[in-house]
């Protein structure tokens, strides 16, 4: 039976293409924002330095930042500036008093968080900055000598040899059929 071992590969290629594509997609695409509850373990709560906190993340428009408490003492309401320095929820734009509280950065800018109870005089504050998404990475350049045929053959290249290179990666996991 010559035409057996073609067979098989034809039948693995065409019933796992859809996986491939599938795996393909989900290595290709950004990973989903970032939760950053605040205070990490300690959460919200007085006597914690939420500035030291802040200063090492990084936030991103998209990202989430999570606030929890006890629901009965403390509660989050996002200020502005003015609000921020002085501990006044006067003018506030946000409040929550859930204890698990999920609030959504969606633009880059400062955002400014305080608790309204009162526990603003003792720290419960924060400051983040959220940057803008950062770009996709370009393609590399080509020498300026090289013309844009080659330079694309080249590119052409590098993909074929990068997708054998994850699909030779992925071959026993498919032939196994996991």
């Amino acid at each position: 039976m010559p035409n057996s071992a073609a067979s098989t590969l034809l039948h693995l290629i065409t019933t796992t293409t859809p996986l491939l594509l599938l795996l393909l997609l989900l290595l290709t695409t950004r990973v989903s924002a970032t939760d950053h509850i605040v205070g990490a373990n300690q959460g919200w709560n007085p006597g914690i330095n939420y500035t030291l906190w802040s200063n090492n993340q990084t936030f991103y428009v998209g990202d989430l930042i999570s606030f929890r408490y006890q629901k009965t003492q403390y509660n989050v309401f996002e200020v502005n500036e003015t609000g921020y320095d002085n501990c006044t929820i006067e003018g506030a734009v946000g409040n929550w008093s859930s204890g698990k509280d999920f609030i959504p950065l969606n633009k880059a800018k400062r955002y400014y968080f305080i608790c309204g109870t009162g526990g603003c005089f003792n720290g419960m504050k924060v400051s983040v900055i959220v940057h803008p998404l950062p770009s996709p990475p370009k393609p590399a350049i080509a020498a300026s000598h090289a013309s844009t045929k080659s330079a694309a053959a080249a590119a052409a290249a590098a993909r074929g040899i990068y997708s054998m290179l994850v699909l030779m990666g992925l071959f026993p996991f498919i032939w196994i059929g996991l």
